[in-house]
């Protein structure tokens, strides 16, 4: 009998993942439903938004549901009202089972399980987590029994019939004693960009900065844990600074140096630690999750200056990963064995949306529909000509890089477009870095890399000949966060890189998520045909209909 599980993450950056047996039917984030980033889990979810966008849901019972703790419990009304909603939406029997797991198992089983690596050390980073007394994982905290205390980071040896937790750091939330490196960048990033969300910006900022200017203080680091030098708590907490952007040249670089000392530090410690978790594990493989591994620059340290051999990042590392971190531990409990599911591909949303996406339904009357007969030649035709293409395929990204199936692609080879994208279409910040999208077997003639790259979790070196022919994906510091792609991943966006090259000479295109100001990346034809008549950008690619607003020569 072939078992379904439903995991659930109803935290921030809410979401589901159903399995049915040893493959992932459907994994969306709320957020791309609803169009606002980052959106919390509430009640309603599954009626409103999950049951209408996969359908799956109602098609087969279910035999369990796992969800991770939320740092924000229901009241008791609350979650029974949460129950009676599962038992109206989803085809739940009397032998489906409810369990909860802890916030950085999640985090492991996102991770470890779908990794591929029969053993590996794994690390847990984020701002926080559950609360020591919720967890439900073996482990001996030696640490007073404070009700408020929260895992903030974890590290764990596993193997297929083990998880061992080495050691965690927990925090109390006391802002005087602040702790963790998840903390310390989410408390860096309100220096520049409040509100939630926004490391990213300070990652593309650092880069334009030299850290010395700034100070050379680095954070506190005794074995596996870290905590704020009085410098840094006096700057981000005590009396924190704060810059406001856009700024004249003065202040921006002011700003610059001081992000690019927080990246620095930010990187060291993680690469203290990581040195503690090889040696406490006696592992050479390293699985990273939690928000912080979604930190390009400081995973390719990682890579470079750890003992460890190998390194893997879940394509969806931060919150909204975890509903798969939950299925799989709800499908292990079940069978007693350790899934066969493996993240090799991040194209996971909901079949339903995929198919649509071909119907693209009504245009406005000006607009101009096409269906080339051969429609990645008539693309080409599009980038090469300067044109900026937002192309929607198949089933969507589970995680918040875009990788050819909710993408805006453009020409590298014009250094106008970075500014043209970042500007006209995604309404950023200039300094934010656009990524290139390469084939894996051409990435080494233009980047420093000897491996492949499929979900853009680090950085590469644009070898210097070509830094002037492809300028608009090359960052100030001349690296580039790339995506390798192989035909079986993506058959389409590997042929579309074989015309650009036929057609330029070079190889290369510019990949950008599909999605305009504030927000989440598209995940409808109605969400592109939105986004392609609210920016500039000059066409849509539905396959097989070409969409623009004027006839396109």
């Amino acid at each position: 009998m072939t078992l379904t599980v439903l995991g659930i993450n109803r935290t921030q950056d809410a979401s589901i993942c159903l399995l049915r047996g040893n493959s992932i039917v459907a994994m969306i984030a709320k957020e791309r439903l609803t169009r606002r980033k980052h959106h919390w889990g509430a009640l309603g979810d599954f009626e409103r938004f999950y049951v209408p966008s996969v359908p799956e849901l109602r098609e087969t019972p279910i035999d369990a549901i796992v969800e991770c703790f939320s740092t924000q419990e229901l009241s008791p009304h609350k979650e029974q009202q949460y129950r009676e909603e599962l038992q109206r939406t989803l085809r739940l029997t009397p032998r489906t089972r409810f369990l909860r797991l802890s916030h950085h198992f999640a985090h492991l089983y996102s991770a470890y399980d779908p990794s591929g690596l029969e053993e590996a050390a794994v690390m847990v980073i984020d701002a926080q987590g559950s609360h020591l007394r919720n967890l439900n994982e073996r482990w001996s905290s030696g640490v007073p029994d404070d009700p408020r205390l929260r895992e903030i980071m974890s590290f764990y040896r596993c193997r297929p019939d083990e998880r061992t937790c080495l050691a965690k750091q927990a925090w109390d939330g006391t802002m005087s004693q602040v702790a963790g490196l998840g903390m310390f960048y989410y408390l860096l990033t309100q220096t520049f960009f409040p509100g939630e969300g926004n490391e990213g910006k300070v990652m593309g900022l650092a880069s334009y900065g030299c850290a010395e200017r700034a100070t050379t203080e680095r954070l506190r680091v005794e074995d596996h844990q870290v905590s704020l030098s009085e410098w840094w708590k006096s700057s981000l907490v005590d009396a924190p600074v704060r810059y406001t952007l856009p700024a004249d040249d003065e202040r921006f670089q002011q700003a610059a140096d001081f992000a690019a000392a927080g990246q620095r530090a930010f990187e060291d410690a993680l690469v203290s630690v990581a040195h503690w978790l090889h040696q406490a594990s006696g592992l050479d493989q390293l699985c990273f999750a939690g928000g912080t591994a979604l930190n390009c620059s400081a995973n390719t340290r990682l890579l470079t200056d750890t003992p460890f051999q190998r390194l893997f990042i879940p394509p969806a590392p931060g919150d909204a990963g975890t509903a798969l971190g939950c299925a799989l531990y709800g499908m292990e409990q079940l069978t007693g064995v350790r899934s066969s599911i493996r993240w090799e591909t991040d194209y996971l949303g909901p079949a339903s949306s995929g198919e649509a996406l071909g119907r693209a339904g009504d245009i406005p009357p000006e607009w101009h529909r096409e269906r080339p007969a051969r429609l990645w030649e008539r693309v080409t035709e599009l980038l090469v000509s300067g044109r900026t293409v937002g192309l929607a395929q198949g089933r969507s990204e589970s995680g918040p890089r875009a990788l050819g199936h909710r993408s805006i692609l453009a020409d590298p080879r014009r250094p106008e477009m970075k500014e043209h994208v970042n500007r006209d279409i995604k309404g950023r910040e200039w300094f934010r870095p656009l990524a290139p999208v390469v084939a894996l077997e051409e990435a080494p003639t233009y980047f420093d890399l000897d491996g492949p790259c499929p979900f853009m979790q680090w950085t590469a070196l644009v070898r210097p000949e070509y830094r002037e022919i492809i300028p608009a994906v090359v960052h100030c510091d001349g690296t580039a966060r790339l995506q390798t792609v192989t035909p079986e991943q993506n058959p389409d966006l590997y042929h579309l890189l074989q015309l650009f090259r036929e057609r330029t000479g070079i190889g290369v295109l510019l990949n950008t998520s599909f999605n305009g100001k504030d927000e989440p990346i598209v995940e409808s034809a109605a969400d592109a045909l939105r986004c392609l008549k609210t920016t500039a950008l000059d066409a849509v690619v539905l396959p097989p209909f070409i969409i623009s607003k004027s006839v396109l020569d």
